[in-house]
């Protein structure tokens, strides 16, 4: 990839401009250069990489994680939460239990109250808090290896989330109302003992004209995959919508064809708005579809039928037992804060509060039935995810979690894969830092390179349960 400058998904909806610019890697090296991080969370992060190099993914050695009886399931609380949202969950959590404890009781937890997790914990003071040590794989033993958040990133922020999952297999559950939770609930239980096997998976991604970031994730992320992975299971059967096809209307119906895929995964530009602008909180993260003429030929605001907002998965849609990777800015939440902005003189505050997208959480809320999962990006997405300067296309990551996911790990543990990737990656742009801080000279290129790669491997959070899994194919 001879281009060096760093290319990002996002477009402003209000402007119809890029949310940032290409930026020259000296640029954002000096923001990287910058960066500090707490101290446990780094030595956590050590740990990590270390015990990747040993072979290990996330818990002990000699436990299945695919099995719950061995690895366990855990349900995180804040501290305060209300009675009405703890009884709509219930049905979720005794099927879990009924799973988790079979063999051993303390496989399951659920930690609420004064147990549960309390305001500006970090991961590892909640975990030293029930007798866990960072820095070492998950004992079931202690603590159960699959984590299920209950609350919106105002209530867990999304910094405890990303740290937890270092060491767990994370998910996060957050809706408006407790017939929301009630909701997803059924939904996961009624699909884990009524399975209905499916074949069907779609990888949808926009090359927009005139636009760099689209190109590289049509070329070198969704093609790919697509290909590597029908190749590798041919008991599945793969739709690719790529370009001139990946429109909006071919992405609603993939909603609205009377059974929803077993899985889905889109590469697109997301949609971003201002603070204070009323389609933020629903719209943004949206996938940004073929409609967009691109940079060029579009400077003036984007209108709602360039793309899919939640809204647009009407009541009649089918979304229930589906898994979906949301690969976008934005595509799973938006923080408060953008530190990145900040360094480089913009206003520091993206949103009034942090919060999950609109689309997942229609996805994970309909009301004809929840889809399972949806796996995404909060804040923006960066293709240093699957491409290195100077190498080229780098699927590993993607490509192995994607494969577990069809083979039918559980999802929390399937995108393992993307915290491993962070914990390489912050320990090597902390050893870059340090040479640093002795004189050295570090290549401008290599900084922004490892510390936007590791952001974006960061990023990603699962939404939903983490013990789900994909449909298996029939037969």
């Amino acid at each position: 990839m001879a281009d060096p400058e760093l290319h990002l998904n996002g477009i402003d909806g209000a402007s119809g401009e890029y949310l940032l610019p290409p930026l020259p890697p000296e640029v954002v090296a000096r923001v990287a250069g910058g960066e500090r991080l707490e101290k446990d969370e780094l030595a956590e992060l050590r740990a990590r990489r270390r015990a990747a190099d040993e072979a290990y993914l996330g818990v002990t050695a000699g436990v299945d994680p695919t099995k719950l009886a061995e690895s366990g399931w855990g349900v995180v609380f804040p501290h305060d939460i209300e009675a009405d949202v703890q009884e709509a969950v219930r049905p979720l959590l005794e099927h879990r239990r009924s799973e988790a404890a079979a063999v051993q009781p303390g496989r399951y937890r659920e930690y609420v109250g004064a147990d549960g997790y309390r305001p500006e914990d970090r991961s590892t003071t909640f975990l030293a808090r029930h007798g866990v040590a960072p820095g070492n794989p998950a004992d079931p033993d202690r603590m159960p290896y699959y984590l299920l958040l209950v609350g919106g990133p105002e209530r867990i922020p999304y910094r405890f989330q990303y740290q937890l999952d270092v060491s767990h297999a994370v998910g996060r559950i957050a809706f408006e109302t407790a017939e929301g939770y009630a909701r997803y609930a059924e939904s996961v239980v009624r699909s884990e003992k009524e399975p209905r096997p499916s074949s069907s998976t779609v990888f949808f991604g926009t090359r927009n004209p005139d636009d760099r970031a689209t190109a590289l994730s049509a070329e070198h992320l969704v093609t790919p995959l697509a290909e590597g992975l029908s190749d590798r299971f041919p008991d599945r059967s793969f739709e690719t919508v790529i370009g001139d096809q990946a429109t909006k209307a071919n992405l609603a119906a993939v909603f609205h064809r009377g059974a929803p895929p077993a899985f889905l995964f889109t590469a697109t530009h997301g949609m971003a708005f201002p603070p204070g602008d009323p389609r933020q909180a629903p719209h943004q993260g949206a996938p940004l579809c073929q409609e967009w003429p691109g940079p060029l030929q579009w400077r003036k605001p984007i209108p709602e039928d360039f793309y899919l907002a939640g809204e647009d998965v009407g009541d009649d849609a089918a979304t229930e037992g589906m898994v979906a990777f949301l690969f976008a800015c934005y595509g799973a939440g938006t923080p408060q804060h953008d530190d990145f902005a900040e360094a480089l003189g913009a206003p520091p505050e993206i949103a009034p509060h942090p919060f999950l997208a609109g689309l997942p959480l229609r996805l994970l809320g309909h009301p004809r039935g929840s889809a399972l999962a949806v796996v995404g990006h909060v804040e923006r997405a960066w293709g240093y995810s699957f491409v290195w300067p100077g190498i080229g296309s780098q699927l590993q990551v993607f490509d192995s979690a994607l494969t577990e996911l069809m083979r039918g790990v559980p999802v929390g543990h399937a995108v393992e894969y993307f915290s491993d990737r962070y914990a390489a990656l912050t320990t090597d742009l902390e050893a870059l830092k340090e040479d640093a801080r002795f004189g050295a000279t570090p290549d401008p290129l290599e900084m922004s390179g490892l510390w936007t790669a590791r952001n974006d491997a960061r990023n990603y959070v699962l939404l939903g349960d983490p013990a789900v899994r994909v449909a298996p194919a029939p037969g």
